[in-house]
């Protein structure tokens, strides 16, 4: 039959769409399904009747549901927005700097984001969380222009490799700086909880002050998507299709401290995410930006959220640092791609 052909044409014409669509709207209910594990376990397990009545039917007094919406809704809203924002900004850096190895937590970003959290701890006692995320943002701003500054200023110029060899000494640097501070001042128990990395602490003010700086930079990001997309084909090939690179680079180094910084201000140094969720998603939907960001940024939710689930329940009623359980993640990833020859260390397709 015509019509059966031409459907079948259609379908087989755009059935990488239809597939990508497909995963997209998986990964979302996946997220849905994170969100319900992480409201209902934790120190103290709630049942799926209270949870229903502490949404429809909420008591003030009542103390499961001061629980719901004072400590769980919070803490996985925290959970994804940080992910999101850690996995957005992974894909931005490995995108416009074709470095498989490119994430805020191996290029340093988040590192001096904490350092200077760390500073605003030394001096002042007690600074508010408006003084904390403009720390954050700092120094991230300052710990990336130094990480690409001294690498372009080196003998042969950036290359991926050297990125993620300057990104680590700059984190070993950043971190021994704020142990030195923490004890000195000795401030070493409030700055303690930004490098172990959690969600314990999150305060509904605290999504409310950094939502706005997350939802911009993955804006940011999705408008620049089909630019990266450009731009991770190599220098030449961008500059022949008339992108203007550096601008480029400007915007979305812009929209990783954004991420990076807000993230940072609410739940610590939590690494490896934006390592690792790039590289699932480009596996799962090529190589085209347009799709990475938007997939990056639910994927990054989805695994930060199942992380806390994990932290909470392994060793109850103890918490373990969702730093830790990333890092059991992502350590095996950055392991495999570092013992990989440069020539792989390219996102190029």
């Amino acid at each position: 039959m015509p019509d059966k052909n031409i459907f079948k044409k259609y379908f087989m014409h755009h059935r990488n769409v239809f597939f990508q669509i497909g995963i997209f709207i998986f990964s979302c209910i996946l997220v849905c399904l994170a969100i319900g594990i992480s409201i209902r376990f934790g120190a103290s397990n709630l049942t799926y009747q209270q949870i229903w009545d502490g949404v429809f039917h909420y008591d003030g007094e009542n103390f499961e549901h001061v629980i719901l919406h004072e400590l769980r809704f919070p803490r996985a809203i925290a959970a994804l927005l940080v992910g999101a924002a850690l996995g957005v900004a992974g894909a931005i850096m490995q995108g416009i700097t074709r470095n498989a190895l490119a994430s805020p937590s191996i290029m340093g970003i988040t590192a001096g984001a904490s350092f200077f959290v760390a500073i605003a701890y030394a001096i002042q006692d007690q600074p508010s969380f408006y003084q904390l995320i403009a720390a954050s943002f700092v120094g991230a701003g300052l710990s990336t222009a130094l990480v690409f500054g001294l690498t372009a200023v080196s003998r042969g110029g950036i290359s991926p490799i050297k990125l993620a060899l300057a990104g680590a000494a700059m984190t070993a640097l950043l971190n021994s700086l704020s142990t030195a501070i923490g004890l000195k001042f000795d401030i070493a128990k409030d700055i303690s909880y930004w490098y172990a990395g959690g969600l314990h602490t999150i305060q509904p003010m605290h999504i409310q002050i950094a939502f706005p700086f997350v939802i911009i930079g993955i804006i940011l990001a999705i408008i620049l998507s089909r630019s990266i997309s450009v731009l991770n084909l190599g220098e030449d090939v961008a500059k022949g299709l008339g992108q203007r690179t550096n601008r480029i680079r400007v915007l979305c180094t812009i929209a990783v401290l954004l991420l990076t910084g807000a993230a940072v201000s609410i739940a610590g140094m939590i690494g490896f995410v934006g390592l690792v969720v790039p590289h699932i998603v480009r596996a799962l939907v090529g190589v085209d930006y347009r799709w990475i960001i938007p997939m990056s940024a639910v994927f990054g939710g989805t695994l930060l959220l199942f992380a806390d689930i994990v932290a909470r329940v392994v060793n109850r009623p103890f918490e373990t640092p969702v730093g830790a359980i990333t890092a059991l993640i992502g350590v095996p990833f950055f392991l495999y791609f570092a013992r990989k020859d440069g020539r792989s260390l390219s996102c190029k397709d």
